[in-house]
């Protein structure tokens, strides 16, 4: 379950800038460049948001996304500095996996993949991107997965046994 939280209520990091792309439109004079941004907003205490921008320049794509990121933060269940259970996640022609990792692991992972971690707070993870790494849609990936994650606590309750029994 995924509820929206109001940014004024958290101490966000600095936003990290995932990718910006630049873009053109042919015309008859010629070409008429645009850019696009994702960003990604973190508190480093499992909110995490990420926003995507379009302008004509790229201070005001990156402003755009920012502000798009801060409209869109969710809350990610965290258990120790990793997630609770692996999870493989697709999103268009892009698949990614993120695995638990133990204590001193630190954060295994490329790209965009790493500064979404970063921003959450994961501290030990492990993860793999395979078929496309089109940036965009790694991030979409990611989100998608993050959101899916489930509460231990929560889990326990469903099959009717304790958090302990789960985890043995």
């Amino acid at each position: 379950m995924v509820n929206i939280i109001n940014p004024s209520e958290l101490e966000l990091k600095d936003e990290a800038v995932v990718v910006i792309n630049r873009v053109s439109k042919v015309i008859t004079g010629g070409r008429r460049f645009g850019f696009n941004s994702v960003v990604a907003v973190g508190d480093g205490k499992g909110h995490l948001g990420i926003g995507f921008g379009k302008a004509s320049d790229v201070m005001s794509a990156v402003n755009k996304a920012k502000e798009n990121a801060k409209k869109n933060i969710f809350r990610i269940n965290l258990m120790n500095g990793t997630i609770p259970h692996e999870i493989n996640v697709r999103y268009a022609s892009s698949k990614v996996m993120l695995k638990p990792a133990s204590p001193g692991t630190g954060i295994i992972a490329g790209g965009p993949v790493r500064i979404l971690l970063e921003q959450v707070g994961i501290t030990d993870i492990l993860s793999k991107i395979t078929s496309s790494t089109n940036p965009i849609n790694v991030v979409r990936a990611v989100e998608k997965g993050l959101k899916s994650l489930r509460d231990p606590l929560t889990v326990a309750r469903q099959r009717g046994i304790t958090v302990k029994e789960l985890f043995s």
